[in-house]
């Protein structure tokens, strides 16, 4: 049964969600509502997506005829969320509708013009995904331990910002609640334009030849990863958003002419660099907490069966907690690399005990070069 509170000595009856899309978020929601308890109902605009969601069990094929949601989850493009929005508010008179889109006063804006009963509509977005795309990339895992924003508006009932949270909740992750428009300032600041960051240093390599190519290290290719997310979506994402990510662009813009002017005074390069690392450092770390002084611990990886499989293995045995983790592949060399993040005071211990089991292995701050 699903985990969120209920009565002491009572027990709670199923709660039917239907989800609307079976990309990986909306495949993925549904993967852990099934794990939690819920019965979940899926939908998709292509029908093999949501079939191919249901075959991993994330729920059942969604039966128009008979589908009766406590929750509707409309896990689509930001594009056709207000449309669908508005017509399952019609459609399912006793339902909370809510959504997962990256912005929120736009959309509840389009709601509100659309739909009489926009009051049953609680905006959310969970801060969860990847560059990769579709049902079959999906996790059950991919909520936990990770923030979920909950958006309610005046004229939301107590009843139904309650169940949009316990299904957060119910599936791992942590719960933050806010105004539309300031969690669109938010995204814009801490992903929107981080996004367009990495989108311009991932463009400005596409003039570099490729024997300089070769000397990549594991920072180019943190900085570029999630360039590789799909243009359409995001293209949607930032026109959604336009306003707040123009402000922090503008603001980037004059942090960028004032770095091409200290580029030749030593002494104003390094306060620029200092201000850089503070912000990296004031980022809240994992589980919302405050931020861990972490080491990279680098391991090269053989080209070998299961090698992989036996690294993760030998640093479980070792009893040592990852903070988190990136897998890179070395193309020239044809190997690959594991830089784990690991608590300053343990890293050196780390790197010991795996070196000592066989294997190549490094630590830095910033991650090797």
């Amino acid at each position: 049964m699903p985990t969120s509170e209920a009565p002491a000595g009572s027990v709670r009856p199923q709660r039917r969600v239907l989800i609307l899309g079976a990309g990986l978020v909306g495949s993925s929601l549904g993967l852990a509502l099934t794990r939690a308890g819920y019965d979940v109902m899926l939908w998709d605009i292509v029908p093999s997506h949501s079939l191919v969601a249901a075959g991993l069990g994330a729920g059942r094929i969604s039966d128009e005829a008979t589908d009766d949601p406590d929750i509707v989850v409309v896990a689509t493009p930001p594009g056709v969320i207000p449309d669908l929005v508005a017509e399952v508010l019609g459609k399912f008179p006793g339902a909370v509708i809510t959504d997962v889109g990256s912005v929120k006063a736009p959309i509840l804006a389009a709601v509100a013009r659309l739909a009489p009963e926009h009051r049953r509509y609680v905006g959310s977005h969970p801060m969860a995904g990847s560059q990769f795309t579709g049902p079959l990339t999906a996790s059950a895992d991919l909520f936990r331990d990770r923030t979920w924003v909950v958006t309610p508006v005046d004229g939301n009932t107590a009843a139904d910002v309650a169940a949009v949270e316990g299904l957060a909740r119910d599936v791992g992750a942590r719960v933050i609640t806010m105004p539309p428009d300031d969690h669109d300032e938010a995204v814009a600041q801490v992903s929107h334009v981080p996004h367009l960051m990495s989108i311009l240093t991932a463009g400005h390599l596409r003039e570099v030849p490729l024997e300089n190519l070769r000397l990549a290290g594991q920072g180019i290719r943190d900085v570029t990863r999630i360039a590789g997310s799909d243009p359409g979506l995001w293209r949607q994402i930032l026109t959604a958003n336009a306003d707040a990510v123009r402000r922090e662009l503008r603001e980037v813009s004059d942090d960028l002419a004032h770095l091409i002017g200290v580029l030749d005074d030593p002494d104003g390069l390094e306060r620029f660099l200092a201000v850089g690392q503070a912000g990296a450092h004031a980022l809240v770390g994992k589980h919302g907490h405050d931020p861990l002084d972490t080491v990279r611990v680098t391991v090269e990886i053989p080209d070998e069966p299961r090698a992989l499989a036996r690294l993760f293995t030998d640093i479980a045995e070792a009893g040592f907690n990852v903070e988190d983790f990136d897998l890179t592949h070395d193309p020239v060399r044809e190997v690959g690399y594991l830089s784990i993040a690991v608590e300053r005071d343990v890293a050196e211990q780390l790197r010991t005990n795996i070196v000592a089991r066989g294997w190549t292995g490094w630590a830095s701050r910033g991650g090797p070069e």
